[in-house]
C-alpha cells in the first residue's frame, strides 16, 4: 500500500532494482487485500484499493500460491520469497534471520534494500 502512502513509484524502482526476477503478487496476498478493503474504511479501504490495481497491472503477475492449514500470510510469504518487499517490521526480521532478501521504504522516500540481489 506504500505507492498510495508515501506518493513512490515502487513499481518503477523496483524493475530498476530487480531487473533480472519477474514481481509476484501471490493469490493469497491479493485475498488479503479484499479483506482489508472490505472491512476497513477511510485511508485504509482507499489504500487497499490502490493496492489491488496496482497488484493487478502489468509488471506485476499475480501468482497462484495457496496457504497451507493453519498457515498464516507471513508465514506463506518467508516459505515462497527469494526477495520481499515489505515494511512490516516483524516480518523484514524473520525474512533476514532465513537469510531472504528485503526491500523497504526508507525515509518515506527511496526504496532500500538488505541483503543481496542476484542478477
Amino acid at each position: 500500500m506504500i505507492p498510495f502512502q508515501f506518493k513512490v513509484d515502487i513499481i518503477q524502482v523496483l524493475e530498476k532494482l530487480l531487473p533480472s526476477y519477474q514481481l509476484k503478487v501471490p493469490t493469497f496476498v491479493i485475498e488479503e487485500l479484499e479483506g482489508i478493503k472490505k472491512a476497513s474504511g477511510g485511508k485504509d479501504k482507499l489504500a487497499a484499493s490502490v493496492a489491488l490495481k496496482i497488484a493487478s497491472s502489468p509488471p506485476l503477475k499475480i501468482s497462484k500460491y495457496s496457504l497451507k492449514p493453519h498457515e498464516k500470510v507471513d508465514q506463506a510469504l518467508l516459505r515462497i520469497a527469494n526477495v520481499l518487499c515489505t515494511n512490516d517490521r516483524e516480518l523484514k526480521n524473520k525474512a533476514r534471520d532465513k537469510g531472504i532478501t528485503v526491500v523497504y521504504l526508507r525515509q518515506k522516500k527511496y526504496l532500500a534494500v538488505d541483503g543481496y540481489i542476484h542478477h
